[in-house]
């Protein structure tokens, strides 16, 4: 699994293009439980609460690249580890800073808890 910075993803997500001139947008994997994600989300998550991965793993396509995301970062490299470990994806990323880390380096309107 790889680490990638709120604005490496800021960046990325400015520059993909789903239509082949450029690389696609990647799948935004929010792991956080329901509550948080009402707080605050990046826009366009994929949202499977990390006590349900196991079981919703299936959901995911293995050939995607993946970015994992939570709060601080703690439970996503968690389930980016899991992913890669136990499925096989090779292309997984762990958000380092989580939303909190977004907030304050990409989007500073976006709520804090």
């Amino acid at each position: 699994m790889q680490q990638i910075t709120p604005t490496e993803l800021a960046q990325w997500l400015g520059n993909s293009a789903d239509d082949g001139s450029g690389r696609a947008r990647p799948v935004l994997l929010d792991v956080r439980e329901d509550w948080e994600v009402q707080t605050c989300a990046l826009p366009g998550i994929t949202h499977i609460p990390m006590g349900q991965i196991v079981a919703r793993a299936a959901e995911l396509d293995p050939d995607a690249e993946i970015v994992c995301i939570c709060h601080h970062g703690g439970r996503s490299m968690q389930v980016a580890s899991f992913l890669e470990r136990q499925h096989g994806f090779a292309r997984v990323y762990n958000l380092s800073g989580g939303v909190h880390g977004w907030a304050e380096q990409v989007d500073p309107s976006m709520p804090k808890y």
